[in-house]
């Protein structure tokens, strides 16, 4: 890798890592995306990166950061000087992390499970995982009956680190019908500047329309 060479490590169906690109490419940085298979992640070279040997990984300034809200707020508070998308004040500042701590708990085991479980056979409870899915669009829904963005009056990292995996939670069978407020939300951050969609996947047989 060059001295100065950014680079992501992922998958193109990954909502992890597309929260981190939304990132990347809204604040303008370049970087060269690594497609990285799950055999390419139990190899020692990128254990050495990170021994959980999950994705992403981004190397940036000769360092290696994993966990996908680990860099949101690494990229935000380096090179975001302005501090819109991770902001200064301490009561937005904890209203954003409120939502970075949703989508690695609520999103991850609610949606993103039933993502992850109706497209690829991945361990879970599909009943659960939907359970899950069904209390927070309920939540999300009453939080944005009166709300543009997830924390404050403006898109910051909270709103990229729940998108993908609720704007895609129908393709793990979990509807969005009913949750006008959720899929307008959707909508709005898809109108953001340099936003790039994350790839779409197939609908579960009993979530395509008849």
């Amino acid at each position: 890798m060059a001295a100065e060479e950014r680079v992501l490590y992922g998958s193109d169906d990954s909502g992890h890592v597309h929260r981190v690109r939304l990132l990347l490419d809204m604040l303008g940085l370049a970087y060269r995306f690594v497609p990285t298979s799950a055999e390419e992640r139990r190899r020692p070279a990128f254990l050495a990166l990170n021994p959980l040997g999950q994705i992403p990984v981004l190397q940036d300034a000769g360092r290696a950061f994993a966990d996908s809200n680990a860099i949101l707020v690494y990229l935000a508070l380096r090179y975001d000087a302005r501090r819109l998308w991770l902001p200064a004040d301490p009561v937005d500042a904890a209203q954003v992390q409120r939502w970075l701590s949703i989508a690695a708990g609520e999103i991850r085991f609610g949606p993103a499970s039933a993502r992850a479980i109706a497209q690829w056979g991945a361990p879970g409870d599909p009943a659960q995982a939907a359970a899950i899915s069904r209390r927070l669009l309920g939540c999300m829904e009453g939080h944005l009956k009166d709300r543009t963005w997830l924390a404050v009056a403006h898109a910051t990292i909270a709103d990229l680190a729940c998108y993908a995996y609720m704007a895609h939670a129908p393709e793990g069978g979990v509807a969005l019908r009913g949750f006008p407020a959720v899929r307008a939300w959707i909508d709005r951050v898809r109108t953001l500047p340099h936003f790039t969609p994350m790839i779409d996947l197939p609908l579960p047989a009993a979530a395509r329309p008849s």
